[in-house]
């Protein structure tokens, strides 16, 4: 498993990074923010292209062997290219070793994907797929502010030399990984073809207002953020004085805005009222694009981006949850199946676009229309939101309740709002009369039970079979049954009720999928251990807290 995400990291954040180097030589060869764009486009439009059937390869082909591949053809494209930089040749054979690279680089996402639930027991499942999601999220930021800095004390040669031998070092880590995948013909087991699915997943969005709403306006800064990738080149050259390569400088001022601001996204995403918040984040990532027309100061200019970072982070964040929470969950799926997609293609639609405005109008007056019309455009969205926040909020009134009881239980200690409130909608109330077993030693486990009024005993046989024990009592506010769950083992101890009780219960399936994105602290982890050991000596808790809740 360190070996894969080892690899992820290297490749993924080389993967980014090359971005940065690529648009400023190209700009320095041919002085023109068309082949800027065209830059740009050759970077996201075969990722936009193939994502859908990458998954299709990495299930017919060994996954390993394909990740091994992947990287050491993209050490072949990034090799050309820095020997294209060095000798100053062709532009156009640049962009071809760059769309190569894309086009080799596009399994290898959807290779890991398939290949960490052979490497981790089921119980551990969970922390992996959320240490795999924060990898993702981190390499996004990290690779164009590496890329950025690396250009800064380098000319793009030798940054596509060492874009390279991160690709080399990826495929290095990879091919000593044991584990090895049985190749699947897929082509017979699916009842839709892949450009079905897919529209499915826009049928979903277009069907409903409130997912409309969101997408859009992620796309929304999807474009502009494309048409930075080109305005970008032109502010370095033209009015800051610091050539094309004070381009990586910009870029890595919103690499720097977005990680300042990620600690304190998730106390924004549990206010109910986003609708003014994402507008002021459209606001706060458009508007300062006008002030680099009167700006000539790199240092401000580096300031404007950081501010301007720390906005689209918090569109793209507070966005997403509140699709989150719009979404009913047996259309989530699909809709974020085909979210992405969306993203990249606005990222190229933006590079497309820019130049021919530009050179229509000027580079001060396209940043200011670059500033206002997508702004203006964001506005539209704004009643839209409104509605969301208020059918969010009356949902939200209604598990108020269940989600104050449930930030008392250090089981959900590093749970954010969002995973809150879905826990919360997840829980059924019970009612449970005195002298009633509400789970049975040995008994499958399919619910974590949070006692919210009442006491209960807690007696075992254990695995020696022997009399039964009482192990402990336990009174509100309380949990029970989370070993059975996060262990996916049958239950360990009988639970009896000492009173009425009042009960949450709630669905162990639906608590796993909301683990992958906070699992338990390292406190619980230690509570599930100790109960463990007193009924089952010889057994010990799979799933690692210390390892999730740094993965949260």
């Amino acid at each position: 498993m360190r070996l894969l995400l080892g690899g992820l990291v290297v490749s993924a954040t080389g993967s980014w990074a090359y971005n940065v180097a690529l648009l400023a030589f190209v700009f320095e060869r041919t002085d023109s923010l068309a082949w800027v764009g065209a830059a740009g486009i050759v970077r996201f439009v075969p990722a936009l292209v193939l994502s859908p059937y990458a998954g299709v390869i990495a299930e017919r082909t060994e996954r390993v062997r394909l990740m091994v591949w992947s990287d050491l053809l993209c050490v072949g494209w990034q090799v050309g290219l820095a020997v294209v930089a060095a000798t100053e040749g062709p532009v156009a054979v640049a962009l071809l070793f760059a769309a190569l690279t894309s086009a080799s680089n596009v399994v290898y996402e959807p290779a890991v994907a398939a290949t960490i639930p052979s490497l981790v027991d089921e119980d551990e499942l969970v922390a992996a797929n959320a240490l795999h999601g924060t990898i993702q999220s981190l390499v996004v930021v990290a690779g164009p502010a590496i890329g950025a800095a690396l250009l800064l004390v380098g000319p793009p040669s030798t940054v596509f030399a060492i874009d390279a031998g991160s690709f080399a070092l990826s495929a290095l880590l990879v091919a000593r990984m044991r584990t090895r995948s049985q190749p699947v013909d897929v082509t017979d087991s699916g009842t839709a073809g892949l450009f079905k699915q897919m529209t499915v997943g826009v049928r979903t969005i277009f069907e409903l207002r409130s997912a409309r709403t969101l997408v859009a306006l992620s796309v929304l800064v999807s474009f502009v953020y494309g048409t930075d990738t080109v305005l970008f080149i032109g502010v370095s050259d033209e009015q800051l004085g610091t050539g094309a390569d004070g381009f990586g400088y910009l870029l890595a001022g919103l690499g720097v805005g977005g990680v300042l601001v990620a600690p304190f996204v998730d106390r924004l995403a549990g206010s109910h009222r986003l609708a003014p918040i994402i507008t002021l984040g459209v606001a706060g990532y458009c508007l300062p694009t006008a002030l680099l027309t009167v700006i000539h100061s790199p240092a401000l200019a580096f300031a404007i981006q950081v501010f301007r970072g720390s906005a689209t982070l918090v569109v793209d964040v507070l966005a997403v949850a509140a699709l989150q929470r719009a979404v009913p969950d047996e259309q989530l799926a699909r809709v974020f199946g085909v979210f992405f997609a969306f993203v990249l293609g606005a990222i190229s639609l933006g590079a497309l676009v820019t130049p021919p405005v530009v050179g229509a109008v000027g580079l001060d007056a396209a940043l200011v229309a670059m500033a206002v019309a997508p702004f203006v455009l964001g506005l539209l969205g704004y009643p839209a939101l409104l509605e969301i926040d208020r059918s969010t909020a009356a949902r939200a009134a209604e598990i108020a309740p269940r989600v104050a009881f449930l930030e008392q239980l250090g089981f959900f200690a590093s749970a954010s709002r969002i995973v809150l409130e879905r826990v919360a909608s997840l829980a059924a109330e019970v009612s449970v009369p005195a002298g009633t077993v509400v789970i049975r030693e040995g008994d499958p486990a399919d619910a974590l039970y949070a006692l919210v009024e009442g006491k209960v005993q807690v007696t075992a046989r254990g695995e020696t079979h022997d009399e039964e024990r009482k192990l402990r009592t336990m009174s509100s506010p309380s949990y029970f049954g989370e070993i059975g769950v996060i262990e996916r083992i049958p239950r360990t101890a009988t639970v009896t009720a000492l009173t009425d009780l009042r009960l949450l219960s709630i669905d162990g399936d639906g608590l796993l999928l909301a683990l992958a994105t906070a699992p338990p602290s390292s406190s619980v982890m230690e509570t599930a251990r100790s109960r463990l050991a007193v009924t089952h000596p010889s057994r010990s808790i799979a799933y690692e807290g210390e390892d999730s809740e740094a993965a949260a």
